[in-house]
């Protein structure tokens, strides 16, 4: 397993830093956010150090996601939720605080003031569009 000094996450997996864990096996680890958006807000890491959700190995992305909407229900339902978002920031640009892949299990309620302030734009046409699918679908084949 692969961990780096100066993170964070991978402290708290080495146990230099104390949590609340939520989940553990071999391969992923969840545990209350210090700063949490709601209570019962939940982070979920592979317990092998990676930036970007882009290089974390299959084995790892898998466990997580087969255990976070788990985890999520669990925990909706213990606060008398009413849903919850599985939320991932890959990039500082994109929210991710922590250079330490990790999903976010944020347990909401109809009353809770939270928004994700979402915009929308719109392409200049169709042709646009199908232009920027295309580049992407030949880059994901390369």
């Amino acid at each position: 397993m692969s961990l780096t000094d100066n993170c964070v996450f991978c402290k708290i997996v080495r146990g230099e830093i104390p949590s609340i864990k939520i989940y553990e096996d071999d391969l992923v680890l969840a545990f209350l956010d210090i700063a949490p958006i709601n209570k019962g807000h939940i982070l979920v890491i592979p317990k092998e150090h990676h930036n970007s959700i882009t290089t974390v190995p299959e084995k790892y992305l898998s466990r997580m996601m087969n255990i976070s909407p788990k985890i999520a229900q669990a925990t909706v339902r213990i606060l008398d939720g009413d849903g919850f978002n599985l939320h991932l920031a890959n990039g500082a640009c994109a929210g991710q605080i922590v250079p330490h892949a990790h999903m976010h299990i944020i347990p909401r309620f109809p009353t809770d003031g939270f928004s994700w302030n979402w915009r929308n734009i719109e392409y200049s046409s169709d042709d646009e569009k199908q232009k920027i699918a295309d580049k992407i679908i030949k880059k994901m084949n390369k």
